[in-house]
C-alpha cells in the first residue's frame, strides 16, 4: 500500500463533498436551462466533440488503472485515478460550454437506433447525475489510506463511472449526426 495523501476528517470531507456535489448539479440543471447565442467564430459543437474524447480518454484511464490496482501498483493506479477525476472536471467545463451555447440537439433517428439511443440516454443522465459524490467519496477513501472503505466502495463506483464515460461517447456518437 501507499501513503495516505490526506489526512482523515470525515466530517469536514463529507460536507465538502456533498456541497461540491449538488453546485456540480446544480449548475448543470440551472445552465441547461439557458442558450446564449454569442458568435464565438467557430463551430460550438467541438464543446461535444471535445466532451467524446475527455469521455474516452477517461475510460482508458479507467480500465488501465484497475489492471494497475489488480497488478498490485497502487502509485499508478493513484495517478490514473487522479487523472481521471482532472479529466471529468475538464468535461464538465466543455459539457456546460456545450450545451450554454449550443443549446438543445433532438435526435433524428428512427427505428431501432432510436430505442437504442434513448435506452442508452435514460440510463447514462440519472446515472451522470449522481456519480459525482460516489467518485469523491471513493477517493477520499484512497487518499486518507482507508483501502477497505475504499475497496468496497470502488466496486460500485468504478463500474458505474466506467458505464457513464463509455455511454457518454455512444450517446455523441449518435447524436453528432443531427447538430446543425
Amino acid at each position: 500500500m501507499i501513503t495516505p495523501a490526506l489526512k482523515k476528517n470525515d466530517k469536514q470531507a463529507r460536507l465538502l463533498i456533498i456541497t461540491v456535489s449538488l453546485i456540480v448539479f446544480a449548475a448543470v440543471v440551472f445552465l441547461s436551462r439557458f442558450t446564449l447565442k454569442v458568435d464565438l467564430g467557430f463551430d460550438v459543437h467541438v464543446f461535444a466533440l471535445i466532451n467524446a474524447v475527455i469521455n474516452s480518454a477517461v475510460s482508458g484511464l479507467l480500465v488501465w488503472a484497475l489492471i494497475a490496482v489488480k497488478g498490485k501498483n497502487y502509485e499508478l493506479h493513484k495517478k490514473l485515478m487522479l487523472g481521471a477525476m482532472v479529466l471529468s472536471i475538464l468535461f464538465l467545463v466543455s459539457y456546460i460550454c456545450h450545451h450554454l451555447f449550443a443549446g438543445e440537439t433532438k435526435f433524428g433517428g428512427s427505428g431501432t437506433i432510436r430505442g437504442v439511443y434513448y435506452f442508452i440516454l435514460l440510463t447514462h443522465i440519472p446515472l451522470a447525475g449522481i456519480i459525482l459524490p460516489f467518485i469523491l467519496f471513493t477517493a477520499y477513501r484512497g487518499l486518507t489510506g482507508e483501502y477497505a472503505d475504499h475497496k468496497k466502495l470502488a466496486k460500485y463506483t468504478w463500474p458505474l463511472w466506467l458505464y457513464v464515460s463509455v455511454t457518454g461517447v455512444l450517446v455523441y456518437l449518435l447524436i453528432s449526426p443531427y447538430y446543425v
